[in-house]
């Protein structure tokens, strides 16, 4: 990995939207022109935040997370979404990526770390496996 590698806070509009295509090959969903308002207005009212990982400049990591506390578990730095670009994948961006939210999660006195998986995503089960995390919940949800 080069030694150009950085892990940023996002916090400006240019910032975001530099994160648009990486965070979209997770949230394919989210079309290009309502990232930013849609990323603005959780910043405003649900405390998220971002961070990347950007190697010369170039994201190659994205994570939506926030801090958030809890009556079952206390106060958690809770991870929304991660996604390492899926053109530079196993190359250490998201290891990387995840050591800065363990940092921030401690950082912001908060006793644990979570994030929820979609079932499909096997390769990135592993890699949560491997850097130490566990299966603790199972998480229902309903359309409503």
């Amino acid at each position: 990995m080069s030694q150009n590698v950085v892990v940023d806070r996002i916090e400006t509009d240019a910032q975001i939207l530099a994160t648009s295509e990486v965070m979209r090959q997770l949230r394919p969903h989210i079309a290009v022109e309502n990232y930013l308002p849609t990323v603005r207005r959780m910043m405003a009212t649900d405390r998220f935040r971002l961070a990347a990982v950007r190697e010369g400049g170039i994201v190659r990591a994205v994570a939506g997370y926030r801090v958030t506390e809890m009556l079952f578990c206390g106060r958690i730095l809770y991870v929304d979404d991660l996604i390492t670009d899926e053109r530079t994948r196993s190359k250490g961006h998201g290891k990387r990526l995840l050591n800065w939210l363990q940092e921030e999660a401690r950082a912001q006195n908060c006793a644990e770390l979570h994030l929820d998986s979609g079932v499909h995503r096997a390769g990135a089960h592993r890699f949560y496996f491997r850097e130490g995390l566990t299966i603790s919940d199972f998480h229902f949800q309903q359309k409503l």
